[in-house]
């Protein structure tokens, strides 16, 4: 498959910003369902574009020049994120916002599965859990106030907006009756938790966010997919990551067991488990996660739901998209669990 852009345009774009002319191949990479991903071959490197939608769901998602700059600041930190080589900010070089980063060497589980080199080792299978909640305490323990994050954010007031404004985006698409929507957004905002805590909150923090190396034990080799991150309360992020984590009745988890290439029985530490880790490792209090769970359940599913009412409305044509809807359905059912 090629590209949808004028190549040459690009080749000849980031010789002129990185002061190296050379030949480049494109070739896209099958990827999630936000941002679009090519790989890019140049001087015996590889390398990656990240693109935004050509239609973005709202005006302010996919900002992947904002979504550069934030991986840029995290380069010096212990967080494992790929190095930035250049930013394109102008629509016309291949038709909208881009960047280009190194290509890191590993795996990303995904719906069918661990990929093969941690699946094939099903003694090693608790360290996936317990690696993802610790390098999640190891972002949040990032000073943001030294990063382009004290620019990019506003911090104060973080927990206080959130409801008026995810149900504000709501607003904004919404086509089809969703149940509970509107009952958990008046729980969330009569449970509101006090004295929320700051910190690099990545936004999308899951199971399939995260590069996996191709070696034993499992280790994360790059954190992705920052376009949400922003200074907020770090609980969320933990909650986000649990909605996909297997547990019985959990239809969207990624990699249950008992599925193909799905974390071992023996080794799937419970949810409750992986948020106590995180916990010792950070040293927060959860005294009131049960607010995070309904809260980060339902945001999500507003946002998911951004991008299935595109796909209905023919506007995307992605088509994870299409799948959208039942996950939303399913993070709703979560979300109203927990708001109550």
């Amino acid at each position: 498959m090629s590209p949808d852009f004028d190549v040459g345009r690009f080749q000849d774009w980031l010789a002129g910003v990185s002061g190296e002319p050379a030949a480049v191949s494109v070739t896209p990479i099958r990827g999630g369902g936000s941002c679009e991903m090519f790989r890019v071959e140049r001087l015996g490197r590889s390398w990656v574009l990240r693109r935004a939608p050509l239609v973005a769901v709202s005006d302010t998602a996919h900002q992947v020049v904002r979504e550069a700059k934030i991986i840029a600041a995290l380069a010096d930190s212990d967080v494992p994120v790929p190095s930035i080589l250049a930013i394109g900010d102008d629509p016309e070089i291949i038709g909208s916002p881009f960047f280009v980063m190194s290509y890191v060497d590993g795996e990303v589980a995904r719906r069918s599965g661990l990929p093969e080199p941690l699946a094939r080792v099903a003694q090693t299978h608790s360290r996936i859990g317990e690696e993802l909640v610790d390098i999640l305490a190891t972002l949040h323990a990032v000073d943001w106030r030294r990063t382009v994050l004290a620019e990019l954010s506003r911090p104060q007031g973080f927990l206080e907006r959130q409801v008026d404004r995810w149900m504000a985006q709501l607003e904004s698409y919404r086509f089809r009756p969703l149940e509970g929507v509107d009952h958990v957004a008046e729980w969330l905002s009569a449970n509101l938790p006090p004295n929320g805590d700051l910190a690099v909150m990545h936004g999308d923090y899951k199971l399939d966010n995260v590069m996996w190396g191709r070696y034993q034990p499992p280790t994360i080799v790059s954190v992705l997919d920052f376009e949400m991150t922003t200074v907020g309360d770090p609980l969320v992020d933990l909650a986000w990551a649990l909605n996909f984590w297997p547990e019985e009745g959990n239809l969207i988890a990624l990699a249950s067991p008992g599925n193909p290439n799905g974390i071992a029985a023996d080794q799937c530490q419970s949810p409750e488990h992986l948020a106590q880790r995180y916990a010792e490792k950070s040293g927060r209090d959860l005294s009131y996660f049960q607010w995070y769970q309904a809260f980060s359940a339902w945001k999500l599913a507003i946002v998911l739901e951004g991008s299935y009412a595109a796909y209905m409305r023919g506007v995307s044509g992605n088509p994870h998209h299409q799948n959208f809807g039942f996950v939303a359905d399913q993070l709703l059912l979560r979300a109203r669990r927990y708001a109550q």
